[in-house]
């Protein structure tokens, strides 16, 4: 299941065998959070790496994201006279969307290349093969701590992205286009919902799972040598972003459709 040794002769045959493993290596990755052994420390490493190591280029995108949000926000309000409206926009745009996508698309530049590279290094280096001679499962020891680090990690970088976003778009506000800092912070969080909140924490850990399921897939069917670890890094990164913008679709119209 973890490689594929053959190649199907149509594109079809080729789709299907591969949601086929992806969806066998979820649901054994998913089964593997809940059975001993736990690995806590690499689960910690990987929360850290995946966490911690992305604080800084979370913060700096969602910052900026926010800064030039309000500058077009503000810009197009002004010609209907609805500046103080500016707030309310830029707040509810990164909490509902912008904040969960951006965060998602980052950690998966990121973090989803880095899973797959090692993953796959480990694999055309045989560590995995030793793994297993060892009596060691490869899913429970190398996919679940990365599933669980992204899943739980992954909301609170976003919860950080659009803190800081919000405070980007109050500095471009105050100090660039002289907008008053209580008619922004006030609209930003009086036209907050309830709705707003949960359409931006459930898509995160989604999101979190699609980055590290995808990252340890494209890496346990690396092939070719140093290669094929390159190759693998790029498809990773490539699938993980085209998966998240189609989630996010599916589940903002199910999330409407509901509330």
């Amino acid at each position: 299941m973890e490689t594929i040794s053959g190649k199907p002769t149509s594109f079809l045959q080729d789709w299907v065998l591969e949601t086929q493993n992806l969806t066998v290596l979820s649901i054994r990755a998913i089964l593997s959070l809940f059975r001993r052994p736990l690995y806590l420390r690499e689960t910690f490493d990987q929360m850290d790496i995946i966490g911690v190591g992305s604080v800084t280029i979370t913060m700096l995108t969602g910052f900026f994201s926010g800064a030039v949000m309000t500058l077009q926000t503000a810009k197009s309000l002004g010609s209907f006279g609805a500046v103080g409206y500016t707030g309310t926009i830029v707040s509810v745009t990164l909490i509902r969307e912008l904040g969960p996508v951006l965060t998602a698309v980052v950690v998966a530049g990121r973090v989803g290349s880095g899973i797959a590279s090692e993953i796959g290094s480990m694999l055309v280096s045989e560590q995995i093969n030793a793994m297993r001679a060892l009596g060691t499962d490869p899913i429970k020891k190398l996919v679940a701590p990365r599933v669980f680090a992204s899943i739980t990690m992954v909301p609170v970088l976003t919860v950080l992205c659009d803190m800081v976003g919000v405070m980007g778009g109050f500095f471009v506000a105050y100090f660039i286009l002289r907008i008053s800092p209580t008619l922004y912070l006030t609209s930003a969080y009086d036209q907050l919902t309830y709705s707003d909140l949960v359409q931006g924490l459930i898509k995160p850990p989604i999101f979190g799972f699609i980055i590290s399921i995808i990252g340890c897939y494209c890496g346990l069917r690396t092939y070719g040598g140093t290669e094929g670890v390159g190759r693998s890094t790029t498809q990773s990164v490539v699938t993980s972003t085209v998966l998240i913008f189609v989630s996010d679709f599916f589940i903002t119209r199910l999330i409407l459709v509901l509330i």
